[in-house]
C-alpha cells in the first residue's frame, strides 16, 4: 500500500504510527508554512509535482524540478524547469526553501545546496529531508544517501547553519517499514497470506523504538537550517 493509498483507506492515527517518516514529513513541512508570513518568497527545489504545494496558500510559492525523476508523474504543474545546480534566480530571492526526498537524486548535491543558498536571502531558512536507509527508487536517477555528518557538512559548506537535524525514527521503527515492504515480493493472493505473517510485528515493533537511543539506524533525517551572512561557504561550491 502505497503512502498516497493509506490516506484513502486508514484512519489518521493509523496512518502517522505505520508512515512515519511521510508524517514526519508533512509535520515539518506545514511548521515551515505556519512560520512564513504572507507573501513571503517560498522556493520548492525538487517539487516533483507540487505535492506541498497546498501547504503555502499565504506564501509566493515557487515550484522548481528538473522534471526526469518519475516517467508517471504530472510535472506540468511546475513554476520553473530547471537544474537544480543551476537556479534561474538572482541572489537573495527567496524567504524560504524545502529540499524534501530530492538530494539523493542530484549527482552534485554540494553544488545543489550552494544554489539554494545563494537564491535564499540572508537568514533564510531551508528545510531539508533526505533518506538514509532506504531501497533504490526513480532510478536510474538515483545517486547517493546520507547521514547525519555527511548533511551537516553538506550544508556548512554551503553556507548554510544547522539549525536542527533529527532522525526519523530508530532501528524497529525501520524495521517495521521494512517488513510491511516486503509484502510487494509476493503476488496475488500470496499477499495476504504473507501480511497474516508480517503485519503483526510490523505493527509492534515501532513501540520498541525507544530502545534504540543512538537512532544510528533510521530511514531518513530532518534538517533545519538557515543562511549565514558570511558568503565564503558557499563561494567555494558556487558555479
Amino acid at each position: 500500500m502505497t503512502y498516497a493509498t493509506s490516506k484513502r483507506l486508514l484512519p489518521a492515527w493509523l496512518r502517522r504510527y505505520i508512515y512515519s517518516f511521510e508524517t514526519m514529513i508533512e509535520d515539518a513541512v506545514a511548521g515551515m508554512a505556519a512560520s512564513l508570513p504572507a507573501g513571503a518568497r517560498l522556493l520548492d527545489a525538487g517539487a516533483g509535482e507540487g505535492q506541498y504545494a497546498h501547504y503555502f496558500p499565504k506564501q509566493r510559492y515557487t515550484g522548481v524540478d528538473l522534471g526526469v525523476g518519475d516517467t508517471d508523474w504530472n510535472y506540468a504543474g511546475l513554476d520553473t524547469v530547471a537544474d537544480l545546480c543551476a537556479l534561474p534566480f538572482a541572489d537573495d530571492t527567496f524567504d524560504a526553501a524545502l529540499n524534501i526526498v530530492t538530494l539523493e537524486h542530484l549527482r552534485e548535491p554540494g553544488r545543489a545546496l550552494c544554489e539554494m543558498a545563494r537564491v535564499l536571502k540572508p537568514g533564510g531558512a531551508l528545510l531539508l529531508i533526505a533518506p538514509h536507509e532506504w531501497e533504490v527508487h526513480q532510478a536510474p536517477h538515483d545517486y547517493f544517501r546520507y547521514t547525519c555528518h555527511g548533511l551537516r557538512f553538506l550544508l556548512e559548506q554551503a553556507g548554510l547553519e544547522v539549525r536542527a537535524l533529527a532522525p526519523a525514527g530508530g532501528y524497529f521503527q525501520l524495521l517495521s517499514r521494512r517488513l510491511l515492504g516486503g509484502l510487494q515480493f509476493f503476488p496475488g493472493p500470496l499477499k495476504l497470506v504473507a501480511a497474516v505473517f508480517l503485519a503483526p510485528p510490523a505493527l509492534v515493533l515501532p513501540l520498541l523504538d525507544g530502545l534504540d537511543r543512538e537512532k544510528n539506524f533510521t530511514l531518513g533525517y530532518c534538517c533545519r537550517a538557515s543562511k549565514t551572512s558570511r558568503r565564503d561557504g558557499a563561494s567555494s561550491g558556487s558555479r
